[in-house]
């Protein structure tokens, strides 16, 4: 009697539990997405933009959320039609500042009182806001050439009076990622919010200020005095063979209306120099710094120029880890920062004058660092494979994260989905492989699974922990799926030598990694169902699947997005060359062999899996001749295939209602070459 009286005690919350679904794409991108923050010079308010999308309206919109650091009181600052994005506190604390319809927006922190401050034609990408509140940097898109917005006005209006629609190349890079570069530069302005005076710290030079790619999300930035402007620009006049961002200085007493600011190269190496970040103490520019050109992916360095003795010094040589995210303590003493750390973004700290480096918080996949001014706290970006961003703080003596938002909690708390776990097996070479196991929501054990096998891209990236919108490795699960997603050679958090065993061989270790991790879950998991077995991959990942068209059947299909398939044609329609001039040592005609031998082209009269290929047309990456050079080859071959072509999208599928197609073909595919 005991027992039933207990069962039915239970039976509510046993019917609530199994109300709990699968991960399905409406809530994938139901989800709110934290953007930039920023904390309040007090410590006491975070100011944080968020993203929603619509799926009906196949668009998303950007408010301004604040929050009281300890979580509590969250509460809209500015929400409308119109993207409100990028807030950041004034020194005193008093006002925030914002980007809105392209121009710098100020308000109260209760968010009154609001007011445009500035009126650029060309609009305003990004800014800083000085120390004293009087000027701004901004970065702007510009005819190198002109000296006022009207000039600027001028000829965007004479190029829309003509009829004739052609393009006239004259030199290289003429487009990036997905977008044609045309004639306009981003340039750096230093703006005077008093006398409403733009000066173009960069006129008439043809670079990016920031550059156009390889640079950080902080490539220029105010001294503590405001006397001085650090930024990062490529000064190479090839720029599509160059991973040459360098950091430079510039004293603001020398910058004059209409002409070029005189600035002073810092940086020492020729290789990928930026983020150059001032110590508040003023006596230091910390920036990050690789040693080898053309190699964009070489170990990134945290790097000390003292501003009184020109000095450079290289804090993290003794550290096999590559430094992204770099944050000043208050007392000038040390720096926290970010690097991929296995399959996780983890915290560290190094103390500047021993070197001595220390983990502050391992787990998960951390980002967007910042610090209270008293030292005691810092406050970040957290996401897991269950869960989306969401702000955090960390005291910096130890302890537990603390979770601040919980922007998806409701949502989040109706989806079944099972946390990451990891294993290690034997690859290439007898070197240790890690991989991401997630099992498929209400996983039985005694059952058995079908399996999606992921591969990465890169090839130097790494699969982490974390709430992927594009492949959610929980999304590919949710459909009764275990995925495996491996690290093979070349990935990022195991060391500078495992990254860089890629280059060269791309069809060697990392594919032999890839069969070795897939053999070891096939024999090691027995809930894998070894006849329903699938792969996938974008980018270098993309590139692998082709590669495995052609070497292997273990397969029942396959998806390719956006791969690499023929590497010599690839070569001369990607807009960054240093990149496969790098990983295949050489142009076409200085190192064909190599271009040959790990090209997916020469093998694919041996494909027999079915393969859906999935292509953006404006990816300028991996441009879409591959694509279709592949589904050509597969259909004269008669290998059962399916292409999905994007008019819209480039190198990632970020519209709602194309996302939602996008999965739905996926796992379509999938569905229908089950055995």
């Amino acid at each position: 009697m005991k027992t039933f009286l207990t069962i039915l005690l239970c039976l509510p919350f046993m019917l609530f539990a199994q109300e709990k679904h699968p991960l399905n794409v409406d809530d994938l991108w139901a989800m709110k997405r934290i953007g930039s923050f920023d904390l309040s010079p007090d410590g006491k308010t975070i100011a944080f933009s968020v993203s929603s999308y619509n799926m009906d309206d196949n668009k998303g919109n950007s408010d301004i959320y604040l929050i009281n650091a300890d979580g509590t009181n969250l509460r809209l600052l500015k929400n409308s039609q119109k993207d409100e994005t990028a807030p950041k506190f004034s020194s005193d604390g008093k006002m925030i500042a914002y980007l809105t319809s392209d121009q710098i927006h100020t308000c109260k922190i209760d968010g009154s009182d609001d007011a445009q401050i500035t009126d650029l034609y060309t609009g305003v990408d990004d800014f800083r806001w000085s120390h004293d509140g009087s000027k701004f940097l901004i970065v702007s898109k510009v005819y190198p050439d002109c000296n006022s917005p009207d000039c600027n006005k001028n000829k965007d209006d004479e190029h829309k009076k003509t009829k004739l629609n052609v393009k006239v190349l004259t030199h290289l890079m003429y487009r990036s990622w997905n977008h044609w570069l045309d004639d306009k530069r981003s340039h750096l302005f230093l703006f005077d919010a008093s006398s409403k005076v733009y000066n173009d710290l960069n006129y008439l030079m043809p670079n990016d200020v920031p550059p156009l790619d390889l640079g950080s999300e902080n490539d220029f930035n105010f001294s503590p005095d405001d006397k001085e402007i650090a930024y990062t620009m490529n000064p190479d006049s090839t720029v599509a063979a160059s991973t040459n961002n360098e950091v430079f200085i510039v004293n603001i007493l020398d910058i004059k209306k209409n002409e070029k600011a005189p600035a002073k190269l810092i940086s020492q190496s020729k290789g990928n120099n930026n983020q150059p970040v001032y110590s508040p103490d003023g006596n230091y520019i910390a920036f990050t710094s690789m040693v080898v050109p053309g190699h964009e992916s070489d170990q990134a360095f945290l790097i000390l120029y003292d501003r009184n003795t020109g000095e450079l010094k290289n804090l993290t040589k003794n550290f096999d880890r590559s430094i992204s995210e770099i944050l000043w303590s208050p007392d000038s003493k040390s720096i926290y920062f970010i690097a991929n750390n296995e399959v996780y973004n983890s915290i560290y700290q190094i103390d500047v004058e021993t070197e001595k480096i220390n983990l502050i918080l391992k787990d998960h996949s951390n980002m967007g660092l910042a610090i209270s001014a008293d030292g005691k706290s810092i406050y970040f970006k957290q996401q897991r494979s269950t869960l989306p961003y969401e702000i955090f703080s960390l005291n910096t003596v130890g302890g537990d994260a603390n979770q601040i938002t919980y922007l998806n909690k409701d949502r989040l708390a109706n989806i079944e989905m099972i946390p990451m776990e990891s294993f290690w097996c034997t690859g290439a070479a007898g070197k240790k492989v890690q991989s991401i196991l997630v099992k498929p929501p209400f996983f039985d054990p005694l059952k058995k699974y079908p399996l999606i096998f992921l591969i990465h891209g890169g090839p130097q990236g790494h699969w982490e922990d974390d709430f992927h919108f594009r492949w959610n490795i929980e999304m590919f699960a949710s459909k009764g799926y275990v995925v495996i997603a491996p690290n093979p050679t070349g990935s990022t958090g195991y060391g500078q030598q495992f990254t860089n065993d890629v280059s060269k061989d791309w069809g060697g270790r990392p594919y032999e990694d890839l069969m070795k991790v897939y053999d070891y879950s096939l024999k090691n998991f027995k809930f894998i169902d070894s006849k329903n077995t699938f792969a996938a991959g974008a980018s270098f990942g993309g590139y692998m699947i082709n590669w495995i068209e052609g070497h292997t059947n273990r397969f029942n299909a396959l998806v390719s997005h956006d791969g690499v398939f023929n590497t010599e044609s690839m070569w001369g329609t990607t807009e960054e060359l240093w990149f496969p001039e790098w990983e295949f040592n050489g142009t076409p005609w200085q190192n064909r062999k190599l271009y040959e031998k790990w090209n997916p082209a020469r093998f694919i009269q041996n494909a027999k899996t079915p393969m859906l290929i999935v292509e953006g047309a404006r990816d300028y990456r991996v441009p879409e001749e591959q694509a279709f050079q592949l589904f050509t080859s597969l259909q004269r071959l008669g290998v059962e295939s399916k292409f999905l072509y994007f008019p819209d999208e480039f190198h990632f599928v970020t519209k709602p209602q194309d996302a939602r197609f996008w999965w739905n073909s996926v796992f379509d595919w999938f569905e229908k070459h089950k055995k």
